[in-house]
């Protein structure tokens, strides 16, 4: 079997793709031939040739939001990614096309349906964007995340199958999580992360009550390549037992054992905490972002109305600081939370998925 994906633009359409292509290769012996067709402006590249996957350059670019010159700019791009797309598929031949939305994806959606290739799309937010509102009428089936999104996609060809996480987050055991970090049972673990770009304002906030959160709480902090700097500069001015608690890095290979040792998680609400959060079974504080559309505060209200997570607006982001140390003191909130976000976690996604991509290319 030939297995064409693609998607991009954030961690949180590539390592569902990723995840996919595990199981599909677990479905068929491990046989399949993958390649990943995609833009490699936002480090797309690098966790795609990490998992062995052939990576084949198509370009894209966004829409949303440009002014008139960036706009044929785009879509000049965009044509010239459908043009490389329908090349590089032609030449590859492939039995199905994956595709996890973003506008890096929708060159090799386009170029797909030209071929008449299978296409499956995937949503993972709870609201589509503007890339999945028109694959869906390239799609010949469709899958998303919660059953909330299926008022938006045809329910003829859609299902919802969950967010396929990566293994580890259900391979790991949190007891032996913590002792490998070095944590008694008395201690808190907060574990931070803006998002696969970072998030500047989130790091700030953290920044700015660095010492009264490491006085309640171990504190890993994924900072994002350009926010790095700054941390390391924070840490060197605390004291010297507060500055031990705190681990700062740009990102972390580790990052599903970190969140299933955690007590408390605090991101953004990309598309990644929709499966994450429940499948490592962690109480977040969610800080939806305003851009993309406000995809974000659709993907919190979720996790929030669930029970799951504590939404905080990025207006009220100074009170960052309260709020993680209120909700530390609350044992029974926290584990009401733990609770709800456990219920919402489907570990067979990824296998659900794999499914349907199977299905499709038999045909």
């Amino acid at each position: 079997m030939r297995l064409a994906l693609t998607g991009g633009g954030t961690g949180g359409h590539i390592f569902p793709a990723l995840a996919v292509m595990e199981a599909v290769q677990a479905r068929v012996g491990g046989t399949a031939e993958v390649r990943f067709f995609g833009p490699e402006d936002r480090g797309e590249r690098v966790p795609v040739e990490a998992a062995g996957v052939p990576f084949v350059v198509v370009p894209s670019a966004a829409v949303r939001g440009r002014g008139p010159l960036q706009l044929i700019r785009a879509a000049w791009r965009l044509l010239s990614g459908t043009v490389a797309a329908w090349r590089a598929l032609r030449a590859f031949k492939p039995d199905a096309v994956f595709s996890t939305g973003g506008y890096a994806s929708f060159p090799g959606s386009l170029a797909a349906r030209l071929l008449r290739r299978p296409l499956v799309v995937y949503l993972p937010d709870v609201h589509p964007g503007w890339a999945v509102k028109a694959e869906r009428l390239l799609a010949t089936k469709m899958t998303t995340t919660t059953e909330a999104a299926l008022a938006h996609l045809p329910a003829k060809k859609t299902v919802a199958t969950g967010y396929p996480v990566r293994r580890g987050f259900f391979t790991t055991d949190r007891a032996a999580a913590r002792a490998n970090l070095g944590l008694t049972t008395n201690d808190r673990l907060v574990v931070l992360a803006g998002a696969s770009q970072g998030a500047a304002r989130l790091n700030a906030a953290v920044f700015e009550g660095l010492e009264a959160l490491l006085a309640a709480a171990v504190v890993y902090h994924v900072t994002g390549a350009s926010g790095l700097e700054a941390a390391e500069q924070v840490k060197a001015k605390l004291p010297e037992a507060l500055a031990s608690r705190y681990h700062p890095a740009g990102f972390r290979n580790d990052l599903p054992e970190l969140m299933v040792a955690a007590d408390l998680g605090v991101f953004r609400a990309g598309a990644s905490v929709l499966g994450e959060i429940p499948a490592a079974a962690l109480p977040s504080v969610l800080i939806p972002g305003t851009f993309a559309g406000g995809h974000q505060r659709n993907n919190a209200g979720w996790l929030a109305d669930n029970g799951a997570a504590v939404v905080l607006e990025e207006a009220d982001i100074a009170a960052l600081g309260g709020t993680i140390t209120n909700l530390l003191a609350d044992e029974s909130r926290l584990a009401a939370m733990r609770e709800a976000a456990q219920n919402l976690a489907r570990p067979d996604a990824a296998d659900a998925i794999a499914s349907v991509v199977l299905e499709v290319a038999r045909k």
